[in-house]
C-alpha cells in the first residue's frame, strides 16, 4: 500500500524549514501533497495562487511531491485523497502543545489519520511565516529564508 501524506499548511509564505520538513519526509512516505488549506481566520499576505505555484516549482524535480489548495476540514481532504497520514514540523515545544490538539481533533474526525511530527532542523528552527512576513513588510530582504526568490513571487503576482 502506498504511504501518502498530506503536509497542512496556510504557507504564508512557504519557508526552507517547510522544504526541510518535506524532503526529510520522502524518507518515510512514497507520495507528499503539500496542502494550502483555507483558514478562515488569517488574511492571506501573499496570494494563494502565487505561493501554489512557487512550491510547485520549488519541488519540480520531485514527482513524488504534489501542491493542492484545499477549503475543507484537513481530515476530510486527507481522506479524500487517500492519505493515512499527516506531516508536521515542530520548532519548539509552543508548536507541539497546538499541534497536538489539532492531531487529536483530525484522529476524531478520521480515525485512520496518524499525524507524524518531524522536529525541525537546528539551523531552520527560528524560521516562521509571521516573522517572514513582518520582515518583507517593512522592506527588509527575506530570501535567506524562502527556497525561492521573491522576484519569482513579484513575477508570478503580475501574471495572476
Amino acid at each position: 500500500m502506498k504511504k501518502i501524506a498530506l503536509f497542512p499548511g496556510s504557507f504564508d509564505p512557504f519557508t526552507k524549514g517547510h522544504e526541510d520538513i518535506v524532503l526529510r519526509g520522502l524518507r518515510f512516505f512514497d507520495e507528499i501533497v503539500i496542502g494550502i488549506g483555507t483558514n478562515s481566520t488569517k488574511k492571506r499576505y501573499f496570494p494563494l495562487e502565487v505561493m501554489k505555484e512557487l512550491i510547485a516549482r520549488t519541488f519540480s524535480d520531485y514527482p513524488n511531491i504534489k501542491v493542492i489548495s484545499y477549503d475543507d476540514l484537513t481530515a476530510h481532504t486527507a481522506r479524500m485523497l487517500g492519505a493515512r497520514f499527516l506531516l508536521r514540523g515542530l520548532r519548539n515545544t509552543t508548536d507541539f502543545e497546538y499541534e497536538n490538539g489539532i492531531s487529536q481533533v483530525n484522529r476524531y474526525v478520521y480515525e485512520e489519520i496518524e499525524t507524524v511530527f518531524l522536529i525541525t532542523s537546528p539551523q531552520l528552527a527560528p524560521i516562521s511565516s509571521s516573522i517572514i512576513r513582518d520582515l518583507h513588510r517593512y522592506g527588509q530582504s527575506v530570501d535567506d529564508f524562502l527556497p525561492y526568490s521573491l522576484s519569482e513571487l513579484n513575477q508570478l503576482n503580475r501574471e495572476v
